[in-house]
């Protein structure tokens, strides 16, 4: 099937497309049209242009598109579920899960377009303002792009779509070259909803040329990203003046305590591990178990792993799929093989057949290799043994990143401690580091970006504050 552009309300053909393919059988799925620099440019004047039409759109309109887009969605489920399982290979599980969260973000994005406000400010607490009145109110940003990662081509995109347009934004929408297909669908339910004209524009096309052509645009006014550091650290260096929010990369650990239920651990733990073939941010990657938990840990979580069904992901019963691309499967085992030559020990997996990288346990890591000290994003993970907690939270804290890590124990002593040690955007406490509420704050420190989403949050990065004061008569 040939899909379209979709640019200030009117869905467009081009003389160049590009192929979609099924990522477990490489099956062509469709075509989409690209997108060269002047539809990049008309697409960038069509959000600019709506900027005031959103702006100007009461807070109950703006709410009530994005409740009949999740409405929609809900009544395509089935469809889009398919669409992602073959564009993504992402389980069909999962993908039915991934629409059911797009219909959740929707839904609270609409509930927080009526609740976007300010506040007062008493400027007479400064003797300069004394006689004066003040309140902030926010606004709308203007234009935002949008450039979103393959890995939940839906909800990820929705983490960004729905509160720029509850908050009263346009935007342009570049969604992941190889994942493209639900970004369609998801226009198709917002233009059906009542979305008007040019408030949002999908184009199509690499990051290296669509991607750079909206990041340096002067006309947008908000750019966020997710996606790998290099990519982020380049955004920022030729963005030029403007809001940016990053979400990239993370190695999560999992520090287990001794008096963990490690049952419990190990099933939570192949499952975060290895969903969506561990392409994930959150994937759990790094597992520490303190001496006495150690060894069964890992006999447990190798035991959890070789349960899971591996194959094509529109089977009913597959849990893990293929990887997005033969490339990245190539990466993953050369990570290994590395990780094997320098000592570590292959468990389970550690194999391909075509696109499919089968779930991988090593112990025996240590923490300079590839498959500790980097984001593998892949169906790896290593259990690894620390010397006691208190260790294993030093382990688990060394690193770059610091998007989110989990900490299973029954101690209120040993939370807190976790708390205070860890410097993570989010810390789960008994259950894995994937874990997330689509209303909470998400994001990361260091090396794992800047700013939040969740969509209240993401509303404030895409406001501006404008401050009010007012002279009273005296």
């Amino acid at each position: 099937m040939d899909y379209k552009l979709y640019i200030n309300g009117k869905w467009i053909d081009t003389n160049e497309t590009a192929p979609v393919y099924n990522k477990y059988d490489d099956s062509l799925i469709g075509t989409l049209a690209l997108t060269d620099s002047d539809l990049v440019d008309k697409a960038i004047a069509a959000a600019e242009r709506a900027t005031q039409v959103m702006a100007d759109l009461p807070a109950h309109k703006r709410a009530a598109i994005l409740f009949r887009t999740a409405q929609l969605l809900t009544e395509r489920r089935q469809e889009i579920a398919q669409t992602i399982a073959a564009e993504a290979g992402k389980a069909l599980k999962f993908a039915r899960i991934e629409v059911d969260r797009a219909v959740s973000t929707f839904t609270i994005a609409g509930e927080e377009a009526k609740r976007l406000h300010g506040e007062t400010v008493p400027l007479d607490a400064a003797p300069s303002g004394e006689g004066y009145f003040g309140f902030y109110q926010r606004r709308p940003v203007g234009v935002v792009a949008a450039i979103t990662p393959f890995n939940f081509p839906l909800n990820l995109v929705a983490h960004k779509v729905a509160p720029a347009l509850a908050a009263g934004n346009s935007l342009v929408l570049k969604p992941a070259a190889a994942t493209p297909l639900s970004s369609v669908k998801l226009c198709e339910c917002l233009e059906a909803a009542g979305l008007p004209p040019g408030a949002i524009n999908l184009v199509n096309g690499s990051g290296s040329t669509v991607g750079e052509w909206l990041v340096r645009d002067p006309r947008i006014q908000k750019i966020t990203f997710t996606g790998s550091v290099p990519v982020g650290q380049r955004i920022l260096s030729v963005a030029g003046i403007k809001k940016v929010t990053l979400e990239l990369g993370n190695t999560a650990p999992i520090i287990v305590a001794p008096d963990a239920d490690l049952d419990v651990v190990a099933k939570k733990a192949a499952v975060s591990a290895f969903y969506n073939s561990g392409q994930v941010c959150i994937s759990t990657q790094r597992i520490y178990g303190a001496p006495q938990v150690y060894e069964p840990l890992t006999e447990k979580f190798v035991a959890a792993t070789d349960a899971l069904i591996v194959g094509d992901p529109l089977d009913e019963r597959v849990d893990v799929g293929p990887m997005i691309a033969k490339s990245e499967v190539e990466r993953v085992s050369q990570w290994v093989n590395e990780a094997s030559a320098g000592g570590a020990q292959i468990l389970t997996g550690g194999k391909r057949d075509g696109n499919v990288y089968y779930p991988t346990v090593i112990v025996g890591a240590t923490p300079e290799m590839k498959v500790v000290a980097e984001e593998v994003f892949g169906p790896v993970a290593s259990v690894i043994r620390a010397d006691s907690f208190e260790d294993a939270l030093a382990q688990a804290d060394k690193t770059s990143f610091g998007l989110q890590a989990s900490v299973f124990t029954r101690d209120i002593n040993r939370v807190f401690q976790a708390i205070k040690r860890l410097n993570f955007g989010g810390v789960i406490i008994n259950d894995v580091p994937s874990f997330r509420a689509d209303h909470m704050p998400y994001g990361g420190n260091r090396n794992s970006g800047l700013g939040r989403e969740g969509v209240k949050f993401a509303m404030e990065e895409m406001t501006n504050i404008q401050m009010v004061a007012i002279k009273l008569d005296s």
